[in-house]
């Protein structure tokens, strides 16, 4: 902490920026004062497993790895349906891109991601165990902003996409041949849990609660007046066409935004229960998930 303010690290992105809009100035009466680092997901997992800062945005697969020293905290991610990582090729698909579209196509390919520690990457990998026989080939992590270029230059087999991304990428010549998103739906009727907001458990109860009602105050006050957080969000959102940043906050702020819920906690769970159960992350505690 610096003084009094909280370090927080979150992305860019329209959704985080819109989501802590309010917090981030000063405009939630009683809540912490933020020192705020911008820095793409991969960086903030990194940093949670590292410890630095006391809040974070991070990959929800990320999780099982940093619970011990952070608490997940029920509001300020990002969850919900519909919004899934596309998995993207140059050539068409082989069943038009719904979730029964065949993964044989990439097997022993090599495939572009933009972390392995991202909730992208385990649903992709979740996916693939399913749908691509003999499993896929090399993985590539890179950026998430160059990964379309990547599959247009036939640098890459095909690429993980994530974000505004499921807006763009025609633009790059590209095909949607599966919708990670889509599948995970269809076999477990839960919501996408794709980033989580989570804090250093030595803040204490009493502060991870008012952090925690803040970021609601926050969300609230972006929805209530969303022309307020329009600054903010632009300055930060990477030439990004105004249309297409309403579109990714439409997608990604949501009721599971403002509070997780049955539904968001049962699919957090969901999502990691099951890959433990495929050894790909270590399995978690039976209160890891709890708030104070």
């Amino acid at each position: 902490m610096t003084g009094d303010q909280l370090q927080i690290a979150y992305s860019p992105c329209p959704n985080d920026t819109f989501v802590f809009d309010a917090l981030a100035h000063g405009r939630v009466p009683g809540a912490p004062a933020l020192d705020v680092t911008f820095a793409d997901i991969d960086v903030t997992n990194g940093m949670a497993e590292r410890g630095e800062h006391d809040v974070l945005k991070v990959s929800y697969a990320v999780l099982p790895y940093v619970l011990d020293e952070y608490a997940l905290l029920p509001c300020g991610g990002a969850l919900g349906r519909g919004c899934g990582p596309l998995v993207l090729t140059r050539e068409p698909g082989d069943g038009g891109g719904s979730h029964t579209a065949g993964g044989g196509g990439l097997t022993g390919r090599t495939v572009a991601v933009p972390s392995e520690r991202s909730t992208a990457y385990l649903l992709f990998r979740l996916w693939a165990a399913d749908m691509v026989p003999g499993g896929v080939g090399e993985i590539v992590v890179m950026p998430f902003h160059e990964i379309m270029p990547a599959v247009r230059d036939g640098k890459v087999d095909a690429g993980l996409v994530i974000h505004e991304a499921r807006f763009t990428y025609q633009n790059y010549g590209l095909h949607k041949l599966a919708d990670m998103g889509e599948h995970w739906e269809s076999t477990t009727g839960l919501p996408i849990p794709l980033g989580a907001i989570i804090a250093k458990r030595s803040l204490g109860p009493e502060r991870l609660r008012l952090l925690a009602e803040s970021i609601r105050t926050s969300v609230r006050a972006a929805w209530d007046d969303p022309e307020v957080s329009r600054p903010y969000v632009m300055e930060h959102a990477q030439e990004m066409d105004p249309a297409v940043a309403d579109q990714h906050i439409g997608l990604y702020v949501n009721e599971f935004t403002a509070d997780l819920g049955e539904d968001g906690y049962a699919a957090v769970r969901g999502l990691l229960t099951r890959a433990a159960a495929e050894g790909l992350v270590p399995a978690l505690g039976p209160e890891a998930l709890s708030f104070p």
